[in-house]
């Protein structure tokens, strides 16, 4: 039996984890009394070096000293008091009425304003619940499908944990050891895409069940002109005009050609001279643009202001993604301000789910160090490599398993505890590999998105579902009596958009340079300037010093 334990400990270790986990123990705790047991199991049995646990302490000090996870409660912060400034209310409002007439309006005004928050707050609480609170009641109203509104409204906020500033993210880089810069330019153009997509299922629904999502009626629009007209063209010619002067401006003024920061720098030059040409027809009267466009560019501003205010500064290199989240998170605040509902309570309230998510993530990664530091101790790495290295198809081969392994851990574990237990394991033999760690990263980033749409155990359904009505309940604009949304509808309702994220990462798989292309973004050296330049370091022959000989005696004089 010892020697079977000794020879087996690291694959014992790690099923006596799962089995703690399944028993419905806290992840911190299953992972920190897993690591003390198997440490002391290890000495008495001669495989465990004592020494070891003398890191310890280091390594906790190590979690607390984390410079790049000072952005998880910045980044938090941020999303919690935009979602309490009304922020999302105003963006759903608008929104819904410029694409509300289309047959699946809502759910594209849902999909469009998920994307938008989840590039502002990161955070998937906020986004579902605000989402829920807001736009379930008006696409029950209208008549929508109940397995479909709910399906596109937890979608939508699980984008905060593939679009940038994304704390799936944070923490992937942290792991694999990489920047998180380049992970969040690795990830901007697979999060547009996944917004594409579900925007795709919504328009295909459309077409083949028209009743599933209707457009909005006639009397349900409400931002006109004066003579009742909507001209819902002038939107599409301001985003025009202001795309174009962007586009030109970055494209001649600056030495950015390509890449995540090109969009960015060029969206923020659009949405300033967008900003301009309203505020100058709201002062002048000259009726260049209608009621709905010059809304629709003064409830876009702010929000993606914020974007660049915290992406663009980091992709452009002036900040740090911990600098750029503490401007964010003071950006939202003056937001807050400027919309007069910063108040008291709403700071405490956002303080302390800030607070107490920040205290979560240490205490698993506090749990998560004890845990692999006695599974090192043991030669589990070892173990693991071994196993993962010795599968048939190389890479591919390597991929599919851990994309598999992902996909089905996330039927019972959350993405944090994914990432601070899986990840460790797998980072270091994928760049054994030479798989390029952003790329892996990014990959499964949007394979952990199933973890919160899983049924029965996805937090955004939980989300939902703590605000999706019970009971049946009266419409206070029509008056009618609505029927509730049942837990198998938002169940139901989650599967199709699963599937979605599963292709997602079967196009990051086949086209890795929607990945790629962050190394285009760097610095280019012009190695014959470089060439150049070490020639003119080097000696030449003809200023070298005299050789000095030293097989002839010197002469005294």
């Amino acid at each position: 039996m010892t020697a079977f334990l000794i020879e087996n400990m690291a694959p014992i270790m790690f099923g006596a984890l799962v089995l703690f986990l399944l028993l419905g123990y806290p992840v911190a705790f299953a992972l920190a009394a897993n690591g003390l047991f198997f440490a002391l199991l290890g000495i008495e049995l001669g495989l465990f070096r004592p020494d070891f646990l003398q890191a310890l302490p280091e390594r906790v000090y190590g979690v607390m000293n984390n410079d790049t996870l000072l952005a998880i409660p910045f980044f938090t912060f941020m999303g919690l008091i935009l979602e309490r400034s009304g922020m999302a209310e105003d963006l759903l409002d608008t929104i819904g009425q410029l694409f509300g007439p289309v047959r699946g309006g809502l759910a594209y005004a849902v999909v469009f304003v998920g994307a938008l928050l989840a590039a502002t707050t990161g955070v998937v609480a906020a986004s579902v619940i605000s989402m829920g609170l807001i736009s379930l009641p008006i696409m029950l109203r209208y008549g929508y499908d109940r397995r479909l509104a709910s399906g596109v409204i937890a979608a939508s906020g699980t984008l905060a944990q593939i679009i940038p500033p994304s704390l799936v993210l944070i923490v992937m880089a942290d792991q694999l050891g990489r920047s998180v810069g380049d992970m969040y330019e690795g990830a901007f153009i697979p999060g547009i895409v996944l917004a594409a997509l579900y925007a795709g299922y919504v328009f295909l629904v459309g077409v083949f069940n028209p009743k599933a999502a209707p457009g909005l009626p006639p009397e349900a629009q409400t931002l006109q002109d004066a003579d009742g007209q909507t001209r819902r063209l002038s939107v599409l010619v301001v985003t025009v005009i202001s795309g174009v002067i962007g586009y030109l401006t970055i494209s001649n003024f600056t030495k950015v050609g390509a890449g995540a920061d090109f969009v960015v720098l060029t969206m923020t030059v659009a949405v300033a001279v967008s900003f301009v040409i309203a505020v100058v027809n709201k002062i002048s009267g000259l009726g260049l643009l209608s009621r709905m466009a010059e809304q629709t560019v003064f409830v876009m501003v702010p929000p993606l202001g914020l974007i660049f205010l915290v992406l663009g500064t980091i992709f452009i290199g002036l900040a740090t993604p911990t600098e750029g989240g503490a401007m964010g998170a003071a950006g939202a605040m003056l937001l807050a301000i400027a919309k007069r509902r910063l108040t008291w309570e709403l700071v405490r309230q956002a303080t302390e789910s800030t607070a107490k998510l920040s205290a979560f993530v240490v205490f698993i990664l506090v749990g998560a160090r004890v845990f692999s530091l006695t599974f090192f101790g043991v030669s589990g790495h070892v173990w693991v490599e071994h196993l993962l290295t010795s599968l048939p198809g190389g890479q591919v081969g390597f991929l599919i398993f851990v994309n598999l392994l992902i996909f089905i851990l996330a039927f019972f574990l959350d993405f944090f505890e994914l990432a601070f237990i899986a990840v460790p394991l797998i980072g270091p033999v994928a760049d054994k590999l030479g798989i390029d760690l952003i790329w892996f990263g990014v990959m499964l980033g949007v394979n952990m998105q199933t973890s919160f749409m899983h049924p029965p155990f996805g937090f955004a359904l939980f989300y939902l579902r703590s605000v999706a009505p019970r009971e049946p309940y009266k419409d206070r604009v029509t008056g009618a009596t609505m029927e509730p949304v049942t837990t198998g509808q938002i169940y139901w309702g989650a599967v199709p958009f699963v599937v979605i994220q599963l292709i997602m990462v079967a196009l990051v798989l086949l086209f890795p340079s929607m990945v790629m292309h962050y190394k285009n973004s760097g610095p280019v050296v012009d190695q014959k300037k470089a060439m150049e330049q070490l020639d003119n370091l080097t000696p030449k022959m003809d200023d070298a010093p005299p050789a000095l000989d030293f097989g002839t005696p010197p002469k005294i004089q």
